[in-house]
């Protein structure tokens, strides 16, 4: 009998449920990963903006920018 099991369900099926959700859970984390890999310049360019105008205006507009740029760029 394992140390933690839920009542009315048998070992396999909790075992498979937890493999399902270790899955789904790496996928979740690759995919944001990869997301802010994807906006790491824009957001440095940004940052640059910001400490250099001092403009939240200036600094959003060119995460746009190169946000957009690199969208086009990779199709």
């Amino acid at each position: 009998m394992a140390l933690f099991s839920l009542p009315g369900l048998p070992l396999l099926f909790e075992i498979i449920a937890l493999l399902i959700l270790l899955v789904i859970g790496l996928i979740i984390i690759v995919v944001i990963v990869k997301a802010i890999l994807f906006f790491l310049p824009a957001t440095i360019i940004a940052i640059v903006v910001w400490v250099l105008t001092g403009s939240w205006l200036w600094a959003g507009v060119a995460f746009l920018i190169v946000a957009f740029i690199s969208i086009v760029k990779r199709r």
